[in-house]
């Protein structure tokens, strides 16, 4: 493995990990990276595993210390997992995979349609787990509705939080590696 190779790794790998991190700061309800996380991981790595491996535990470090930190007030002891942690990590891997077809060339328009994506499909699985899981809302036709309008006022923090923190990642990145990777 070259040399450029091994920075690209640890650069990519450091701005996911950074960036999941960055839920430790106060912020708004569902003021998130995490889409921007796995749009990134997906344009960046070229070995799939990778593309999932990497930000799925960056986005898992950071929810152990969001649980055991800013929640642990919520929770009878530490938390590796919380309940119905599957269903966002579903949404995660799904993203991701996405983002490899979406993002096979890295352009303005494709990042843009790479957020709504990552947003629509968080919105989509996670509230379908909250609505199957059967412990918020009934499994009937109007529990599932119900489910689905009682989450579309935390659907624009999901949006401006993708749209922030991809600009930072693919603008952070872009910047970084110009820098580092420019030829004398």
């Amino acid at each position: 493995m070259s040399t450029k190779i091994k920075v690209q790794f640890w650069l990519v790998s450091g701005l996911i990990l950074i960036t999941a991190l960055s839920r430790l700061l106060p912020h708004l309800p569902n003021f998130s990276p995490i889409g921007a996380i796995c749009l990134f991981g997906a344009a960046q790595f070229q070995n799939r595993k990778l593309a999932i491996l990497v930000p799925l535990l960056a986005i898992w470090i950071s929810d152990i210390l969001v649980n055991n930190i800013i929640y642990a007030a919520y929770f009878d002891g530490f938390q590796l997992f919380y309940e119905g942690f599957h269903w966002q990590y579903i949404s995660y891997i799904v993203t991701v995979l996405a983002g490899m077809l979406i993002l096979k060339s890295i352009t303005i328009k494709s990042i843009a349609k790479g957020t709504v994506m990552a947003t629509l499909l968080f919105f989509v699985i996670s509230n379908f787990g909250v609505w199957i899981s059967g412990t918020m809302y009934p499994l009937t036709g109007k529990g599932f509705v119900s489910c689905y309008a009682a989450a579309i006022p935390f659907l624009g923090g999901t949006f401006v939080g993708n749209s922030v923190y991809t600009a930072i990642l693919f603008g952070g990145y872009a910047l970084l590696s110009k820098r580092l990777f420019a030829t004398n």
